[in-house]
């Protein structure tokens, strides 16, 4: 039984660079003051450094130490919590025995990942089996993908409660955000990248934007795609491609899937980032896409990806400072639209670092919520967050993390 397990989370990887900003977040929160939890990973030393920057009412945090290589170890780890969160990346090298844990034991778990790949075989050799064991995984519970899969959901229930029916054409446009990358994200990308490059069937799997989403009746063979510098008419400005589209767009259609095509029949679903009207606008886009292309090909090629790693990206462990982290915001507006004339749209914001600032709240407000949101009998499996947590995490995001969910003229 979770219940009478001895912690209700675990943060595994606590010493990363976005552990620590976990650990932080849950450990000055007033609302996880009565939550059992404790820090996770190798290094003793680590643990214990972070241990001493928390707050005073965290100093005692219990520290428990396992190796991502020790099967009986993590096991022994899992069994132990209610949820486990894992930000040990990159996951597609890492990850599997963290999670594989998780799912033998029965023990939820979330975790940050935006690696499709990884997801995709995680859940043909593990999904069946968290059905059985009754554990409940979720994917993606950072700035990748929350705010596009909690902003669609959001939107899709307000348009049930004007119009008595979803939206079936979405999209969402980042108007703003300020932000860093931190060395893990950079080789979680990189790695991805690395793997396309070696396998052309992951290739045509990547741009597949079903990839991890079940089958569902009347869905488009294909969908809307912002590749280049694009005039949007619904938001009469340009736009360019958004580097997170590949991973968010495939997470939404996930969410529409497992809910037997929540968002209506043909649902279409694509995401850009907006840079102005006239011609500044449209030099702006241009620049964007070939500047995202160009990293994109520098990455693919050996010599030149390790010159960027060497001289252009942050390292492991390295990442944007607290200062950064609290000076970046983002705002991504969503709309919905039909072939009726119905129109709703939406906004979803934050007032820290989208990537860090922001992911630790969302990562700690995720677990919070499996660990005392969901009803026993909640079935295993693997989720997305919005379809596992939905109104109960919408709360959560708003009153503890201070996201803004709002529609708008």
């Amino acid at each position: 039984m979770r219940a009478a397990r001895e912690f209700d989370v675990i943060a595994y990887g606590a010493s990363s660079f976005v552990g620590q900003i976990l650990a932080r977040y849950l450990a000055a929160h007033p609302a996880h003051q009565s939550l059992r939890w404790a820090l996770a990973g190798r290094s003793e030393a680590k643990l214990q450094a972070l241990r001493s920057t928390l707050s005073e009412s965290a100093r005692d945090i219990p520290i428990l130490l396992a190796d991502a290589s020790d099967a009986e170890g993590l096991r022994a780890l899992a069994a132990r919590t209610r949820v486990l969160i894992s930000t040990v990346g990159p996951y597609a090298i890492h990850g599997e025995p963290v999670l594989a844990a998780c799912v033998e034991t029965g023990t939820d778990y979330c975790d940050l990942t935006g690696e499709t790949q990884w997801i995709a075989r995680m859940l043909k050799g593990y999904e069946s089996r968290a059905q059985q064991t009754g554990a409940r995984i979720v994917h993606c519970c950072g700035f990748d993908s929350i705010p596009s899969d909690m902003g669609v959901w959001f939107l899709q229930n307000e348009a049930r409660a004007r119009f008595g029916h979803p939206l079936p054409r979405v999209k969402m446009r980042v108007r703003a955000a300020k932000g860093g990358f931190s060395g893990g994200t950079v080789a979680s990308l990189l790695n991805v990248i690395e793997e396309a490059q070696r396998d052309p069937a992951l290739r045509k799997q990547l741009g597949d934007p079903y990839l991890i989403a079940p089958p569902v009746a009347n869905r488009p063979k294909r969908q809307p795609d912002v590749r280049g510098a694009v005039f949007d008419r619904d938001f009469a400005a340009w736009t360019a491609p958004f580097v997170m589209a590949a991973i968010n767009t495939r997470v939404v259609q996930r969410s529409h899937a497992l809910g037997k095509g929540a968002y209506g029949a043909d649902f279409r679903y694509d995401e850009g980032v907006l840079t102005g009207r006239g011609l500044k606008g449209r030099l702006a886009a241009t620049a964007t896409a070939l500047g995202l292309g160009g990293f994109m090909l520098a990455s693919a090629f050996k010599p030149t990806r390790r010159l960027l790693q060497r001289f252009a990206l942050p390292a492991p462990g390295e990442g944007p400072s607290p200062q950064q982290q609290t000076q970046g915001f983002f705002d991504l507006r969503f709309i919905g639209k039909d072939d009726a004339g119905h129109t709703l749209r939406a906004k979803v914001t934050g007032n820290r670092d989208p990537g860090y600032g922001f992911t630790g709240r969302m990562l700690g407000e995720a677990a919070a919520c499996l660990a005392h949101d969901l009803a026993d009998d909640t079935p295993g499996g693997f989720w997305t967050p919005s379809t596992l947590l939905g109104e109960k995490l919408l709360k959560r995001l708003r009153e503890n993390a201070e996201m803004g969910f709002e529609l708008i003229d």
